[in-house]
């Protein structure tokens, strides 16, 4: 007798769809895909948007998206979920009570503010929203550090002058267990990413700043991790794996448009066909 397939991990991704495959749902999907995971995809909005820029979104209707959600998690067995651009209140509260019906499965949250271009996601009710119902659920959050200090100020005059240090302190007061904080938007000459819990930090990695401007970074790397987590692996490995693969699809990553560069999560699949 043959033997059966084995099922690989499944994630969960809540996302808004990208139709330049570059970020949200797509690149969620490619990264879970390239990493041997199956990608579940639940969609929160609808963007209207090229590799230059958003120029127009819809967000989901809330009872649609705990629709969409519910049908599959009664269906299938997920190892984790991760949560990108949700796009409103009432689309955090529904998130917030699904996700809560399983408190074993790793939540990983990109906190997706604004697009790549600087086209606003997310204003302060949506902002004290996630602090309120997501980020006490939540495993590990992985924001840049644009992200990290509006998430974590107590009031708009500190975004600026808020150490990232004391950032990550006050998500992880909030009830996440890790903070992954991203360096890409530090005026630095590398970029370090850094990881902290609530004891502090444990563990910073430090990569060369690579040239261009890149569309669905934080994307890629949140879902990495939450392929690389539900496959049986350790925070602090997953966050190890993740940065790296990150960082192989930045470097082979292409321009199909007159905009940003769009990262190759597919990039060993090429790889392997052009050494054979």
């Amino acid at each position: 007798m043959s033997t059966p397939p084995v099922t690989p991990p499944i994630v969960m991704t809540l996302a808004g769809s990208d139709p330049t495959g570059g970020a949200g749902l797509q690149a969620d999907i490619l990264t879970l895909a390239s990493l041997g995971c199956h990608p579940l995809s639940v969609v929160t909005a609808v963007t209207v948007q090229d590799t230059a820029g958003v120029t127009d979104f819809l967000v989901m209707d809330a009872e649609w998206l705990v629709d969409q959600a519910r049908a599959l998690l009664e269906d299938m067995k997920v190892s984790a979920f991760k949560l990108g651009m949700i796009g409103s209140v009432e689309n955090v509260a529904a998130i917030a009570e699904v996700v809560s019906d399983y408190p074993e499965v790793p939540l990983i949250v990109d906190p997706v503010l604004a697009s790549g271009g600087g086209h606003a996601f997310a204003d302060e009710d949506l902002i004290a929203a996630i602090r309120d119902m997501i980020l006490p659920q939540t495993t590990i959050v992985t924001p840049n550090s644009i992200e990290a200090r509006r998430l974590a100020a107590h009031d708009p005059d500190e975004e600026d002058a808020l150490e990232l240090a004391l950032a990550a302190e006050r998500l992880t007061q909030l009830g996440c267990e890790y903070v992954l904080i991203t360096g890409t938007h530090e005026n630095t000459r590398v970029v370090t990413n850094t990881l902290y819990d609530g004891q502090g930090q444990v563990r910073a990695d430090s990569w060369e700043r690579l040239p261009g401007s890149y569309h669905g970074s934080g994307c890629t790397l949140a879902s990495a991790i939450a392929g690389i987590l539900a496959s049986g692996s350790s925070i602090a490995d997953a966050v190890r794996e993740a940065q790296d693969y990150t960082y192989q699809t930045l470097k082979n990553a292409f321009r199909p448009g007159m905009g940003q560069f769009i990262p190759d999560r597919l990039y060993w699949a090429r790889k392997e066909k052009s050494d054979d």
